[in-house]
Formats: structure tokens, C-alpha cells, sequence
């Protein structure tokens, strides 16, 4: 009997395509534009090919033990150490094997976070056996550096072999230096401290490590993937070198620290980031004449992505950062709640940060493979990128003679402010989508439930001796939040949102696609799009108009449409009483007859709708 695929061609009978073959249908494609319309940047510059070939002689990049599981942290922040307790048994019983406890002040908190007391270490401490094979890490700050002496004393006093421990002190003075942008000490009053507190925690037993040099601070600024590696290497080697001159010997000290970086939901980037952590600080140990031995790279999911409006599509934001982060190596991830940014996070909102990383790990195992990352053409060839711009940017830092003075200087500040502008614009003309905030807004969302809790409210800690520019953590979404909080106050007030009458004109087929447009970019700032059917007849589209009750139009349709309607449709809103009349599209040689008729502003993809949306409520009065 024969078969229906006896016929068909085997893979051998087929030619080899070619990069030649490839780029031949490309050219057809773009039709004349230059190819390197399809070459994309990152915001350190580096290049982002269309199409890479597979990377020859790669190896796996050293990191977490084959085939083992991440730990699974989930942030304990309840400013109640009660409360935070029954949280951190909770976790512990439904899958977290690792508790992050983030103390007032620390460069994490956001706001909350626990009492660096004695009392309040032992409260959400009870009944957690340290012993058990859990990772434990601190978060503190200079306000806060006295809860890793209780937690130690803690230990102690309960009999508890602190060798036994999995614990990761976090003690990270130049990162409080740089989220603050001021210290009351000098690097050399600091340093003593710090390496005394080390080896305190050492002599005691502890295993550590005890020094976190956390690349948060450079994303939560705005930072790029160079700034937040080569900031955490300066970092990183200040901590080695202060140990070491406290008399630590070299090998010893090379095991109290690890890093801290942030994960985000740029995949690919985030991949490369984190391999090319491990690449590096493997040549700060070759440097310093050390065997090579794996970083251990805590992750946070960031901060900076986080989204009040639409705080859901923070899961999928979040699942695509662990992802990524569980893929490159990380040996801890923390999980930020998608309600984060809204307030103290709610059962629900823990429970979905737990479980994004058990998915991930017991249903999709994504730890069962080391490194597969490694070969791929073009994340191997966006670490080495990653390496060696961060280690130019950490050489600069040397020279100028370390983390601190670096600070000192602005190095990082001027660079990360930099970074941080063009971000800023990007996100203002939607080049750089955040879904549900600025792309796909949902006006008519539901309130989403976080916990209630007064957050504590710490001494000053001393006198700000030194200043400089400060890293303060920033979202991304808060510009376009302020207008949806804007709308919401109109709401509120007068009972109405603040509208646009979309003035559609033709058929269907001819507004259909700029009309959505239209709506998206008008509700990203809170201004409800009030949809209209296509008009022929500008007395009709006026007498619509002014049934909607808006104060403002936007004429959507067609190219072909605007050149027969768009001139009298806009006169005709005019004299209804339209205060602005925007036009959906770019208005190319028609744009003084447009002007003319009545239109006085244009909204289209790359232009800045920040700005536009902006002048609407000032407008409207309501700014």
C-alpha cells in the first residue's frame, strides 16, 4: 500500500539555504531600504543582528550546580514582624525554599519592610527552622545594619549551628551610598566597619557570604545592562579588596561576597546579562591570582517594570524575568508581587510570585539543563559584547579610584542619567511598550486589593558629610499613571472622564484600523475615546460631536478618506464647538490645508504621545 508521503521530497533532496539565500529575500522585503533598518540597538549601543550564525566551540558558562534548582525566595516586607511571620510559614509550606527578609531603609524596601529590632527578629523568626536547608537573606541598610547582629544573635541564642545556616547577610554600604546620594562616613571610616561586622559573623561560625554588591540600584535608576554589571564589579572588588586588607586572606574573602541583579522582561538581554556576570567576576578572580570559583547571583525581578494600571500584566512581566534569569544560572530569584507597586502585597499576590517560579521549575523544568543558552549566535555574541563594555566601564571606576569615589565623581550617576533620559523618551513616544499602561489601557479596571499596614518610619542616619548625585529608583509607567490619576480625580469629581469623540469618517474598512489606534493612545492618559460610525456628512459628524458631550475630536480613516472628507469634517467640528481637533496619522504635504480647515494636532506611531496628552488636559483645564 502506498503512502500519501511517499512522494514527498526528503530533507536531503532539498538545497542548503545560505546566508546569501537569506539576505537575497530580505533585500526583496525591504524593497530598497538599507539592511540595517533591521539591526537594532540596545541603550549601551551594542548592535542586535536580524539573524546570527551558530556560535562555534561555546562552552557552558560555570554557574549553579547541574541540574539544580534555583532557590525560590519570596520577599518577606510586612512592616507587622507578627504578621511577616505567618507570611514566611506560609511560603515555606506551599513552596518557597528561601525567604528574603527586606528590613526598613534597605535599598529594596519601597516602602515597607521589617523593624531592624532585636523583638522583631525573633517575632518573624519563630518557629522557621534555619537549620533545614532554607536560604535566608537580609536586606538592610545603614538604618537597618543592626538586624543582621540580632538575626546572628538569634541564632545563637537558640542553639542552632550557624555553620548549618544558608544565610546571606547582604551588607552593602555603597549601595545605601548611592540609592541616598550621600554618606556621613568616609569609603575609609566605612571600610572598617564593615569588614569588622565580616568577620564578627565569621568567627562566629556563619558561612556566609556576608557583602552583596547589588546591581538593583543602577536598574532601578534607569540604568543600562553595561552600567548595572560594571557598578556591581566595582562593587564586588571594593568588598574583596577591604576584606582582604582587614587580614582575611584572599581565598577566604572570595566566597563572603556575591551580587544581586535585577531581572527584566527583555529575555534575550537579560540572559546575557547574567552570563556575562559570571565571565566577569571569573576575571577578576584570574586577576587576583584565585582558582575560579562560581559567583553566587541572587535575582530580583525589577522594580522599575512594575505597572499600577493593569498590575496583572506584572505576572506575565515577572514570568518572563525568572524565566530568563532561571535559564542564565541565577542561584536565588525573588519574584516581586504584581501588586508591588500599588502597596503591601495580598495573599493572592504571594501566592502568584510563589508560584511563578514553581511552575517554571517543577512543570517546565528549566533547571534540568545548565547553560542552554550556550552556542546560540546571538546571546553568546550579546555577552561578550555585555563583558567587555562592562569591563570598561569598571576600569574607569578604578581609575577613578573605586566604587566610592566613583560616586563621588557621578560617574555612574551621569551615565545612568543619560541612559535613563533616553529611556524616558522612548517610553513617551511608545517606542517601548508598557502594556497595560501605556499601550492597551483598561479605564474601566477594577481596584485591586493590597494589604493595609503603616510603614516604619526609621531615625535619620547621621549627617549627609558627603553628597552627591543620587540613584533613586524610578517606574517606568508613573508618567502615564499621574494622567490615569488625573482622569480618575475628574471622574470623581464631576463624573465623567475627560473625553475624545473619535470623528470617524467613511467606511469601516477606512477608520477601523486608525480609530483603535486613536483610542489606545488616548486612554493610555486616561481621556476616554467615545467611538463614533463613519460620516459622509460633516453636519452629521457635528451633530455627533456634540451629542458625545466631549470637548476634544480626532478624525480617523483612511489617507484616501482624509483627502475627500478630512477639511470639512474639521470645519464642520470647529464650528460645533471642538476645542481641539487632533488627526489620526501622519499628515505629510496635506498638513497646511489640514491646519487650515481646523486640525491642530496630529497623533501617530513615534510621536510623543506623553507630550500630547499632556497639553490635552491643560486643554481641558484639568492639569
Amino acid at each position: 500500500m502506498t503512502s500519501v508521503t511517499d512522494d514527498l521530497p526528503l530533507a536531503a533532496d532539498f538545497p542548503k539555504a545560505t546566508d546569501a539565500d537569506w539576505r537575497k529575500l530580505v533585500d526583496g522585503v525591504l524593497k530598497g531600504a538599507p539592511f540595517e533598518k533591521l539591526v537594532g540597538k540596545t541603550y549601551d549601543g551594542l548592535k542586535i543582528e536580524p539573524l546570527y550564525p551558530r556560535a562555534k566551540g561555546a562552552a557552558p558558562v560555570a554557574g549553579r550546580p547541574a541540574a539544580a534548582p534555583w532557590q525560590v525566595m519570596q520577599r518577606i516586607d510586612h512592616p507587622d514582624a507578627l504578621a511577616a511571620n505567618a507570611q514566611a510559614l506560609i511560603d515555606l509550606e506551599n513552596g518557597a525554599t528561601g525567604l528574603s527578609l527586606v528590613f526598613a531603609g534597605g535599598a529594596g524596601s519601597h516602602g515597607f519592610g521589617l523593624e531592624p529590632t532585636a523583638d522583631a527578629v525573633a517575632k518573624v523568626l519563630k518557629d522557621i527552622h534555619l537549620d533545614a536547608g532554607i536560604g535566608i537573606e537580609l536586606q538592610i541598610g545603614p538604618q537597618s545594619r543592626m538586624a543582621a547582629i540580632h538575626f546572628a544573635e538569634y541564632v545563637k541564642s537558640n542553639g542552632v549551628d550557624p555553620a548549618a545556616c544558608d544565610i546571606r547577610f547582604g551588607l552593602d554600604p555603597l549601595a545605601a551610598c548611592a540609592v541616598w546620594g550621600s554618606s556621613p562616613y568616609s569609603w575609609e571610616e566605612i571600610v572598617p566597619a564593615v569588614t569588622g561586622g565580616i568577620k564578627g559573623l565569621a568567627a562566629l561560625g556563619f558561612k556566609g557570604p556576608f557583602a552583596s554588591a547589588d546591581g538593583r540600584v543602577i536598574h532601578d535608576a534607569g540604568g543600562s545592562e553595561v552600567q548595572e554589571l560594571a557598578f556591581v564589579l566595582a562593587c564586588g572588588v571594593a568588598y574583596l579588596r577591604a576584606i582582604e586588607g582587614a587580614g582575611v586572606p584572599l581565598a577566604q574573602a572570595q566566597g563572603m561576597v556575591y551580587a544581586r541583579l535585577a531581572a527584566d522582561a527583555d529575555q534575550f538581554l537579560t540572559m546575557a546579562k547574567f552570563r556575562a556576570l559570571r565571565l566577569l567576576w571569573a576575571r577578576v578572580e584570574a586577576a587576583c591570582g584565585l582558582a575560579p570559583k562560581p559567583l553566587f547571583i541572587a535575582a530580583d525581578t525589577a522594580w522599575r517594570m512594575l505597572t499600577q494600571r493593569d498590575p496583572y500584566v506584572n505576572m506575565l512581566r515577572a514570568t518572563i524575568a525568572t524565566f530568563a534569569a532561571g535559564l542564565a544560572g541565577a542561584d536565588a530569584i525573588t519574584v516581586l508581587p504584581h501588586t508591588l507597586a500599588l502597596g503591601l502585597p495580598d495573599p493572592f499576590a504571594r501566592r502568584v510570585a510563589r508560584n511563578t517560579q514553581a511552575l517554571l521549575l517543577e512543570e517546565s523544568n528549566l533547571a534540568k539543563v545548565s547553560d542552554p543558552a550556550a552556542g546560540s549566535g546571538g546571546i553568546e555574541t550579546l555577552t561578550a559584547q555585555l563583558c567587555e563594555a562592562a569591563w570598561a566601564l569598571f576600569q574607569e571606576s578604578e581609575k577613578a579610584g573605586g566604587a566610592f569615589a566613583a560616586l563621588q565623581q557621578g560617574l555612574f550617576q551621569g551615565k545612568v542619567a543619560s541612559t535613563r533620559k533616553a529611556r524616558e523618551a522612548n517610553i513617551a513616544k511608545r517606542r517601548d511598550v508598557l502594556t497595560g499602561a501605556s499601550e492597551f489601557p483598561n479605564l474601566h479596571e477594577g481596584e485591586t486589593a493590597v494589604l493595609k499596614a503603616m510603614p516604619i518610619a526609621l531615625a535619620p542616619y547621621g549627617d549627609a558629610k558627603y553628597k552627591f548625585d543620587a540613584l533613586a529608583p524610578i517606574r517606568l509607567a508613573q508618567p502615564f499613571e499621574a494622567l490615569r490619576d488625573k482622569s480618575d480625580a475628574a471622574l470623581k469629581a464631576q463624573g465623567a472622564r475627560p473625553s475624545v469623540f473619535l470623528a470617524n469618517l467613511g467606511t469601516p474598512a477606512d477608520f477601523t484600523a486608525r480609530a483603535t489606534f486613536a483610542k489606545s493612545f488616548f486612554e493610555a492618559g486616561g481621556i476616554q475615546a467615545i467611538d463614533s460610525d463613519g460620516f459622509a456628512d460633516p453636519a452629521k459628524l457635528a451633530a455627533a460631536f456634540k451629542v458625545s458631550g466631549a470637548e476634544l475630536a480626532c478624525l480617523c480613516s483612511s489617507d484616501k478618506a482624509y483627502a475627500e472628507h478630512a477639511e470639512a469634517a474639521a470645519k464642520a467640528l470647529q464650528t460645533a464647538g471642538a476645542r481641539h481637533i487632533y488627526l489620526a496619522g501622519r499628515p505629510a504635504e496635506a498638513e497646511a490645508a489640514l491646519r487650515a480647515a481646523g486640525v491642530t494636532g496630529f497623533v501617530f506611531a513615534g510621536a510623543d504621545a506623553l507630550a500630547t496628552l499632556q497639553d490635552a488636559y491643560v486643554l481641558m483645564e484639568l492639569a
